[in-house]
């Protein structure tokens, strides 16, 4: 049996604004979807296809998992994310491979933005 990662699901209250976020953070077109989702990619999709799912709570406390977006300019990155709605929390790590940085989306979702050297 071959087991394949095919997608990551976030929870959203408002499922539109936040899949709008991650559409056009990463240039990735929406496809059909379940009644009250949204689907970024195709589930056949060589890259894991992004799941939006409607919740009623928001969310509590640190995710324990993240996404990590790379970037050619983190600087570029960052300023990105906020003029699409989201925010840097202000924790950036700087290592000899790159550079990390915590933003979160419009619902408080964090990823990291990484930019390597």
């Amino acid at each position: 049996m071959t087991n394949r990662w095919s997608g990551v699901t976030i929870d959203c209250v408002d499922v539109e604004q936040v899949a709008s976020f991650w559409s056009a953070l990463l240039d990735c077109p929406r496809v059909p979807s379940r009644p009250g989702w949204v689907y970024l990619k195709h589930a056949g999709d060589p890259q894991p296809r992004l799941n939006f799912q409607p919740v009623t709570e928001p969310k509590h406390g640190k995710a324990r998992l993240h996404l990590d977006v790379r970037v050619d300019d983190i600087d570029q990155g960052i300023a990105q994310v906020i003029a699409l709605g989201g925010r840097f929390t202000g924790e950036r790590h700087d290592y000899d491979e790159g550079v990390v940085v915590v933003m979160a989306d419009p619902e408080e979702n964090e990823f990291c933005l990484v930019q390597y050297y």
